[in-house]
């Protein structure tokens, strides 16, 4: 358990040192999944319509290879990594549109076994129907959800938390278990969320790169919450369209999907707390023309200081925003291919005392759509930091091959980073990547 004490405006967390039984929470994954699996099933194969079913099978698999060309800033730290992954979605529908969707998924690393796991993208049940005008529809299972406008960062999306260790860039969700309830009309679209299993963040392993000098105890995870991991947390999102505007508005109020790293004698340890986030995505579309906007609120998190001696964390209240503007050129040189231009401030009011990489930052980007048979398209940013002269410099090339195979190249370089930027630990994980993925 961990112990809070409070005093002068200030939260001492009294953390404890032996380890978590990491085999015990595993059991209690699984069996939380299957439960939820089993249930949704009973609801639905006990509905006596289910005499007409439709019934649809698709997935994919896919080879990964990440190349890193410099030597590694840490110990243990692999130059190359490969592995393999697979899913598959199972459709089942009703002659009454009720419907229940599986996507089980399982990933296996050559060098970082926290990268290896298996996951429920997707195992709910759903049923609609009408009130009045307007419309509902319930979701109740694993599901995944997206929040948001801008390209550089999914500022507001909060609901499900990400793959474990992906690459920069790659917000690749994990299945979140939720009550999901939808009520749209002539007002908008309400959105109202229950969820509980929170999801840790899986950090890299010794093996891995893109990490600090601490392996961090993925099997220590600690939370403010008494209840731990089964805290019921609750969200909400409203949206509408008033002419040329896309507005959202949210809120989410359980438990962070984003860690405090506590140092203890043990080690590092992420610990996560309980928040409340308010959160505002609206784009304005005119022409070639789209302006982005995302911004929050969040009570509850923690920032981090540093005295000169040593790093502690605060808790602080803070905003933080993304904003800016993209620009389409349709048909470029009478050709079918689409340039769109992008940029992109990212500011977090933490400045330097922000826990991630955004707290100044210009995104420069462009993409290329040659809107060709086989769906190239082309990639190319610049992030750069406004408080010193840290870039990061990505690129991704996307085609299919044929009417299964697609294959993308991505790559990524850290230039100049300061040893004063959060990314300095990862300076010298600069990385190529090639992907190829086989549907069926």
């Amino acid at each position: 358990m961990v112990s809070v004490l409070r005093g002068s405006g200030h939260e001492v967390l009294m953390l404890p040192d032996g380890d978590m039984i990491r085999s015990t929470i595993i059991c209690r994954m699984k069996h939380a999944a299957l439960s939820a699996v089993l249930a949704i099933l009973v609801l639905l194969t006990a509905t006596p319509s289910l005499a007409e079913t439709f019934v649809e099978v698709f997935g994919k698999l896919s080879n990964h290879t990440w190349i890193y060309p410099e030597s590694a800033a840490h110990p243990g730290q692999r130059s190359h990594t490969s592995g393999l992954a697979g899913e598959t979605t199972i459709y089942v529908e009703d002659d009454e549109g009720r419907s229940f969707t599986l996507t089980p998924f399982y990933r296996v690393d050559a060098a970082d076994a926290e990268r290896t796991h298996a996951d429920l993208r997707d195992a709910y049940l759903l049923i609609y129907g009408d009130v009045g005008d307007s419309e509902w529809e319930f979701r109740l299972g694993f599901d995944r959800v997206f929040w948001g406008v801008t390209e550089s960062r999914s500022l507001v999306d909060i609901v499900n938390q990400i793959s474990p260790a992906n690459t920069p860039g790659d917000e690749t969700k994990l299945g979140q278990p939720m009550a999901h309830i939808t009520l749209s009309g002539d007002f908008g679209v309400l959105e109202a969320f229950a969820m509980t299993w929170h999801r840790p963040l899986a950090l890299p392993g010794r093996k891995g790169r893109l990490r600090g000098p601490e392996i961090v105890g993925n099997d220590r995870v600690t939370y403010e919450s008494a209840a731990e991991e089964w805290h019921v947390d609750l969200a909400g999102r409203y949206a509408n369209s008033f002419g040329p505007f896309d507005i959202g508005l949210s809120v989410f109020d359980g438990t962070s999907r984003e860690p405090t790293f506590l140092l203890t004698r043990a080690g590092l340890v992420p610990h996560y707390e309980q928040i409340r986030q308010f959160g505002l995505d609206a784009q304005y579309t005119s022409g070639p023309w789209l302006l982005k906007l995302e911004a929050i609120h969040r009570t509850g998190a923690r920032n981090r200081r540093f005295d000169g001696a040593s790093l502690r964390f605060e808790e602080e209240n803070y905003a933080a925003i993304v904003t800016g503007a993209e620009y389409t050129i349709w048909s470029l040189w009478d050709t079918d291919a689409d340039l769109s231009l992008i940029a992109e401030w990212n500011r977090d009011d933490r400045g330097r005392w922000a826990t991630n990489a955004f707290e100044n930052d210009l995104l420069l980007a462009t993409r290329i759509g040659l809107n060709d048979e086989m769906s190239t398209e082309f990639f190319i940013s610049v992030f750069n930091s406004l408080e010193n002269d840290s870039k990061v410099i990505s690129g991704e090339f996307k085609r299919r091959l044929d009417d299964n195979w697609f294959m993308s190249i991505q790559g990524t370089a850290y230039a100049n980073i300061a040893a004063s930027d959060i990314l300095y630990d990862v300076r010298r994980d600069s990385f190529i990547g090639l992907n190829l993925d086989y549907s069926f």
